[in-house]
Parts: structure tokens; C-alpha cells; sequence
């Protein structure tokens, strides 16, 4: 069948079989532990899906990020404002066109895009989406800690072959709210408490980093930090309020966030959301700071610096394009003393994208010198490689649902802290008159962790098999892939990346 054939008209999008493709070939699909199934939906229930629409431009867009972030460039610091971005990258008149007539055909209504235009959210019945994506069958599903309800697909879809050089993928179908890394650990047992902390705090992260009562946003600058909510994982101002009460006494804080962008629900909040603004606004503190909040996508996150990078899964660790940051715990988990790799902490090697140019050294230096390697079988040694840093991830209190719960541990927690310290030099950099730092990895990698504590004891946790007996990847001087360059020290951090 020729491609005459698949294009006749509009009826003709619709048509299955060899005229079909799918766009997410590798798409799986199991139901995650704690879900269960509720049955078929309603054929008239309404469910709102996004397209991504193919970009434009994305070699001339990497190779401009590229200079923006390197030191070593003429365009370094040179930003492209969103709109500079959205003419680059606009999907052609002809894809806008093209998508647009044949979500119409399909009843598609309220349908709204963004400034960049690649990416294009509609309401439909569900009859009408599974009509609209062949193979697609709408069940509603039920589980998460706060047993939230969802409707997925079970079954891969497939989009007319006529969109093919159109659609990317198609949004809300399979993923479901992923499972929070955060831990709650018991609270370990000591004799006495003198000299001792009792879990981590704003006021332990900032002696054990160096950052002195001075070291905070002025309040006045154009600087600004933000979190990222989703999937009914909420914050409460009430919470951070009473956080702000018990543990930022000795610094000059703001105890209410500057603004909250989208639908912020009014159910229990969500741990990991409580975390994250509570140690965004206590690391980066006095910080404007704002919260986007959706009930659709996964995770929750913290930036200081916006950033955008495409890709089908939620937002992956391993992109090249994320700074990505790995936990540590302290040696003794009472005292503020030197940092050990924190078990649980994530990093590795992306089996999805290739290792960026940026950090070959690095890693090329780390596969050559470790003495702890896991079997080559069991990673891709040629991918990217992460984190790039680390901090605390172990022991922290937060407060949600006006209850302050102790011993709350995973890398969620250790990176609002370090975009928080980022927010910090920003600040800093804005009143001399330069820019904020943008992507951070190139200037991080050129630099070789300097004014970073480099955490060289500890390795993180693997299978339990014979060859590698629970052992992963282990810490060593310089970078590796436990806890990158190494954490914070905030006065050396700041003199490294205070220069233009």
C-alpha cells in the first residue's frame, strides 16, 4: 500500500493496520505494586491528552546550549529567552496544520498548547481516544500512598502512519505516579544526647556546608527559585509556616512561597512536596520562590535555573541535560563529621542516552582507575553517567500535615538542598551584574568538583546475586558514579563559580 493511499483525507488518519505505526515502540506496559484495577471507563468520561508535536531546529538548539553553558565560549552566560527558543524549535506550519485538523475530525475540544507550541493538550471522550489511538482501552486504576485514582491504557496505541513525521508520542496513557524514593528510617538508638544532633535540619545543613547566618538572599534581587508538583502531590503553606517556626530561627528565611502557578489541591499534602519547598527556602533562604503545580505528569523537583529538555519518560536522572545529584549520609549519623555514600543513593550509567561530551574525562578516568567495578554485563559503560553531585540524603525532619516527622531519607531530599546553595550564588552573581549560572554541567566538569567536599567511602546498593553480592558502584577521589564531584562546601563553591 502506497503512501497515496494512507493520506486521503481525513477519514483516512483513522485507518489501522498497515497504515498505522507506533510511536513509542519500546512501550511496556505492567501494573506498579500497590495499584489495582477498577475496571473499564465510561465510554463518555471525559480524560484530557497531550501531543508532542515534532520540533524543529534540535541539532541548531543542542549546539546552542552547548555554547550558553560552556566557560570557554564567546556566548557563554548569552541566554535565549523563551520566545527566541519557541521561533527555533516551533513545529512547522505544516505538523501544526496537519495535527490540528485531525484531532478536530476526532471531536478533540478545549485544547490548549504553550508558548513554544510543541506540545498540545486536549479533552475527549474516551470512545472518541480510543477511536483516535488504535489499540488504546481506558481502565480506571487506584493505589499510591494517598490511594490516588488515574485513568491508563493497558495496551499500546498506535497513531495513523500519516502523523509519523507529526507526533512524538502521546501523553497520559501508561505512566502512573511513580513510587517516592523517600525512606523513613527508625530513628537509630544512642546514649545521651550531648554534643549530638538529632536528625537533619536547616541548621545542620548549613554548619556541616559552611554557610554562615549572612548567607541568604537579600530580598531584592530579579533572582528567583522554583518546585515542581505533580500527580496530587501537594504542599501546605501551613506546613512550611510551622517548619520555618521550629528550624529557621537563626536565619533570615521567607515562610510563605511568592507564588504558586496552576491548581494547588486542598487534600493532605504530599511528603515529598513538603520536603522539597521546605528545603528549597531553608538551603536557599530568602529566596523568592515559586511552586508549579500539576495533576498530571510524575515526581516532584526543585530548580534554580530553568532549563528544558525533551523526552518521552517523566524526567530521568540520567538526562545529560539535568544536574543530577546523588545522597550522602554522615560517617556518624549523630555528629556533624564527613560524609559516606548513602546506601540508597541512585547513580550509574544511562542505558537510554549516550555519555555527553562534557564528562568523558571524568568518567574515562573513574573506569580506568576503580578498583570495584560490577560485571561490564551489568551496565552500559558508554552511557551518560550521574550524578554529578551529591549532598545529604539521609535523616532529614519535615513537616507535613502539621506533623514534624523525623528520619526522612533518598536523594529527594538532597536536591532541593543543592539547588537551594545554587540559588545562593546566583544571587551573588545577579548583584555583580553577571548571569545566573544556567546549565551548570560543562562549568562543573571543566572545573573538576572544585569547592566540593570530594566523598570518596561507601558504595550504593545492587542485586543480591553471587556476582555482585548487593555491592553496586563505590565512591573514590574525583568524580564517580555514587556521588559525582562530591557536596557542597558553600564558601569555596561560591568563590569558584562567582567568576564570570
Amino acid at each position: 500500500m502506497g503512501p497515496r493511499a494512507c493520506l486521503l483525507g481525513l477519514l483516512a488518519l483513522f485507518v489501522a493496520g498497515k497504515c498505522s505505526y507506533s510511536p513509542e515502540p519500546d512501550q511496556q506496559w505492567t501494573l506498579p505494586p500497590g495499584w489495582v484495577s477498577l475496571g473499564r471507563a465510561d465510554p463518555e468520561e471525559e480524560l484530557s491528552l497531550t501531543f508532542a508535536l515534532r520540533q524543529q531546529n534540535l541539532e541548531r538548539l543542542s549546539e546552542l546550549v552547548q555554547a550558553v553553558s560552556d566557560p570557554g565560549s564567546s556566548r557563554y552566560g548569552k541566554y535565549l529567552t523563551l520566545e527566541d527558543v519557541a521561533e527555533l524549535v516551533r513545529p512547522s506550519p505544516l505538523t501544526l496544520h496537519t495535527v490540528q485538523k485531525w484531532l478536530l475530525a476526532a471531536g478533540a475540544r478545549n485544547c490548549h498548547s504553550v508558548t513554544t507550541q510543541d506540545f498540545l493538550t486536549c479533552w475527549l471522550s474516551v470512545r472518541q481516544a480510543e477511536l483516535l489511538l488504535s489499540g488504546a482501552e481506558f481502565h480506571h486504576y487506584m493505589g499510591g500512598p494517598a490511594e490516588t485514582h488515574v485513568v491508563r491504557s493497558p495496551r499500546p496505541y498506535r497513531l495513523p502512519k500519516a502523523l509519523a513525521s507529526h507526533v512524538d508520542f502521546v501523553g497520559g496513557l501508561h505512566r502512573f505516579p511513580p513510587t517516592s524514593t523517600l525512606r523513613q528510617r527508625p530513628e537509630p538508638q544512642v546514649p545521651g544526647t550531648v554534643g549530638l544532633h538529632l536528625g537533619v535540619t536547616p541548621s545542620v545543613i548549613r554548619e556541616r556546608y559552611n554557610l554562615t547566618a549572612q548567607d541568604v538572599g537579600s530580598g531584592t534581587t530579579n533572582n528567583s527559585q522554583a518546585c515542581a508538583q505533580f500527580l496530587e502531590q501537594y504542599f501546605h503553606e501551613s506546613d512550611l509556616a510551622e517548619f520555618m517556626r521550629l528550624f529557621g530561627g537563626n536565619f533570615a528565611h521567607q515562610a510563605s512561597v511568592a507564588r504558586v502557578v496552576g491548581q494547588q489541591g486542598r487534600g493532605r499534602a504530599g511528603i515529598e512536596a513538603s520536603l522539597d519547598v521546605e528545603y528549597l527556602m531553608s538551603a536557599g533562604a530568602n529566596i523568592s520562590t515559586w511552586v508549579y503545580s500539576s495533576p498530571g505528569d510524575s515526581g516532584a523537583g526543585c530548580w534554580s535555573v530553568l532549563g528544558r529538555h525533551r523526552f518521552r519518560p517523566s524526567f530521568p536522572a540520567s538526562s545529560p541535560y539535568v544536574t543530577t545529584v546523588g545522597g550522602t549520609s554522615f560517617q556518624n549519623p549523630f555528629r556533624v563529621t564527613d560524609e559516606v555514600v548513602d546506601y540508597i543513593s541512585g547513580g550509574g550509567f544511562s542505558n537510554v542516552f549516550p555519555r555527553p561530551s562534557y564528562q568523558e574525562e571524568a568518567v574515562a578516568q573513574y573506569l580506568s582507575s576503580s578498583a570495584h567495578l560490577p560485571p561490564s554485563s551489568y551496565f552500559n559503560a558508554s552511557g551518560r553517567a550521574y550524578p554529578d553531585v551529591a549532598a545529604l540524603s539521609d535523616g532529614y525532619w519535615v513537616v507535613s500535615n502539621h506533623v514534624p516527622i523525623p528520619w526522612v531519607s533518598g536523594t529527594s531530599a538532597s536536591t532541593p538542598v543543592f539547588g537551594g546553595l545554587l540559588s545562593l550564588i546566583n544571587e551573588h552573581r545577579i548583584l555583580r551584574g553577571l548571569p545566573p549560572l544556567g546549565f551548570l554541567n560543562p562549568r562543573l566538569y571543566q572545573q573538576h568538583g572544585e569547592g566540593l567536599f570530594d566523598v570518596t567511602r561507601g558504595c550504593h546498593e545492587s542485586c543480591l546475586n553471587e556476582e555482585v553480592e548487593g555491592q553496586g558502584f563505590c565512591s573514590g577521589p574525583g568524580w564517580d558514579p555514587v556521588t559525582g564531584w562530591g557536596t557542597p562546601n558553600f564558601p569555596a563553591l561560591l568563590k569558584t563559580l562567582i567568576n564570570p
